[in-house]
């Protein structure tokens, strides 16, 4: 008995000198903090309120997390709500998007809506080739609990939902000795190996080859993860040329001949600029990885900013004498991509146009709300059209100069659902392309920290070791059902405006509704904002 008594005095002062100890140097750390705060001059809080000042930092860091899961409404997030996540995760993970009890959009605010028809088309009327299934895995959810959903995946087979060979998008069909033949309506927008890692790149070649459509490479050149999958592939072309430059910056047409001879490659695009920046690219040097720079022909782990324009052209016609050379020598469409910033400049290109009948193969339109890995607030904030107006604009001129019948339009800018799409394709667009849609597809969750390498996901890093979140063989599969989820119900939108095929949607197929609850057509939005330019002017 003795021994017990005499173990458990022994444990109780053992305990009592520990937490002595533990509060001793508790204490020291906080004099010694808290005298590092009062003699430090950079933070003026921390002078003042010593200990205190540095909870502020802390609620900083994790702040956005806090908005973002608790304290943000469904549609508050920004730039995509908690609404657009679960969208295309669902479409992803489980290949639909069923909701219940109602839709959350605030109908009292203005906004385009989908003209639906008297009568509307039958599921057997619709004109789409579903000859061949698309074989893909989707989750089924066996029970979801309060802290886990457990599922598990199944093998499934999904209808593709391709254009009919009569409405597929031909891209340089008279100029071209390799036309680009479209049958989806939905495509990935520019993505560079770089800015995202290479499961993501490969993820999304395999799942888009799946799913019939094709890729964009973005300006960092054409890798071999673009390749791997087999998807059909549209190489972009920046300012810095990366993957087409000889040792002295100038632009190598033998490896435009080199790319060009790849049967994945199906055109070019020369970027003139895209919406979150009017400017050269941007990348850090920690995601240069040996492997990128030699893709790009750049030094390993330098940060690199992409000159902010051509170096071989600054005029329309050295442009166009730039773009008809490329189109000459690897026979493949060739097109850019812009951001319209008034009517009146992209009036000018297309009296261009008009005047001289010379014409890219494609135009790629670009809003001022897309995305990007890297660049400044100002420069995504305020610089640019975003797309809605600018493809009413690109639309209505095009036609007022007859050119618009030349080229292949082609949109983007947050277009990641069917609604957004099918307004797009009203406005004009031809084609849509997403990029952060598919990001998310294959895992993105919205945490911003795409410029610094530190993409917790996997994503848009280039670190290894991150980059082991993301499962190539399951993420895959959800680019494909993502894609083929939206073609689907952009037919089923199709449908329900008495179309047999989203190929014949035009602006009667949408209206606007106005503070005043006026429904407008596109003429009068257009006719009513020329009105204001004039009262004014005058």
């Amino acid at each position: 008995m003795d021994s017990i008594v005499t173990f458990v005095t022994y444990g109780f002062v053992f305990i009592f000198i520990m937490c002595i100890a533990l509060f001793a140097i508790v204490s020291a750390l906080i004099v010694v903090m808290g005298r590092r705060d009062r003699l430090q001059t950079q933070h003026s809080i921390r002078i003042n309120f010593p200990i205190v000042s540095r909870i502020r930092y802390l609620s900083e860091h994790i702040s956005p997390e806090l908005r973002q899961y608790f304290f943000e409404g469904d549609h508050e997030g920004k730039p995509f709500s908690r609404l657009d996540f679960q969208f295309i995760v669902k479409a992803a993970k489980y290949a639909k998007t069923i909701i219940a009890f109602g839709s959350k959009r605030d109908f009292d605010q203005p906004g385009f809506y989908i003209r639906n028809a008297f009568f509307a088309k039958q599921i057997n009327d619709l004109v789409a080739n579903n000859e061949e299934q698309i074989h893909t895995q989707k989750y089924v959810t066996d029970k979801d609990t309060l802290f886990a959903r457990h599922e598990h995946s199944e093998e499934g087979q999904l209808k593709p939902w391709y254009y009919a060979d009569h409405d597929a998008i031909i891209v340089g069909e008279n100029t071209c000795r390799f036309p680009f033949t479209i049958k989806s309506p939905v495509a990935m927008s520019g993505m560079s190996y770089g800015a995202l890692g290479d499961h993501a790149i490969t993820a999304l070649s395999y799942g888009l080859k799946d799913a019939g459509s094709y890729m964009n490479t973005g300006e960092g050149g054409l890798s071999p993860h673009h390749l791997k999958g087999g998807a059909d592939i549209v190489v972009q072309i920046g300012p810095a040329k990366f993957g087409f430059r000889n040792p002295d910056g100038t632009f190598s047409y033998e490896e435009l001949r080199k790319k060009a001879s790849i049967p994945q490659v199906k055109a070019f695009e020369l970027k003139l600029g895209q919406g979150a920046k009017i400017r050269g690219g941007h990348i850090e040097g920690a995601k240069v990885t040996p492997e990128i720079a030699a893709i790009r022909g750049v030094e390993p782990y330098k940060t690199i900013d992409s000159p902010n324009r051509f170096e071989e052209f600054d005029d329309m016609d050295s442009m166009m004498n730039f773009l008809e050379q490329i189109r000459d020598v690897s026979g493949k469409p060739v097109g850019i991509k812009m951001v319209i910033g008034s009517e009146e400049t992209f009036e000018e290109f297309a009296a261009y146009m008009d005047r001289t009948k010379r014409c890219p193969d494609f135009i790629t339109i670009d809003g001022g709300e897309g995305g990007t890995g890297a660049t400044y607030q100002a420069m995504a904030d305020s610089v640019g059209l975003p797309i809605k107006p600018a493809l009413m604009i690109a639309q209505r001129v095009l036609k007022k100069y007859g050119v618009r019948d030349k080229v292949t339009l082609i949109a983007s800018g947050k277009l990641f659902s069917p609604d957004r799409i099918a307004i797009a394709l009203s406005m004009g667009a031809d084609v849509v392309q997403i990029a952060r849609g598919l990001m998310i597809a294959v895992g993105c969750i919205g945490a911003q920290k795409c410029h610094s390498n530190e993409c917790p996901v996997g994503v848009a890093t280039t670190n290894p070791k991150l980059q082991k979140a993301l499962v190539i063989d399951e993420k895959r599969y959800r680019v494909t059902n993502y894609i083929t989820t939206l073609r689907e119900e952009l037919f089923l939108l199709a449908a329900a405006a008495g179309l047999t095929s989203p190929r014949q949607f035009n602006e009667k197929h949408i209206v606007y509704m106005d503070q005043e609850f006026r429904v407008k057509t596109i003429d009068q939005v257009m006719e009513d904002e020329k009105a204001k330019e004039l009262q004014l002017i005058s």
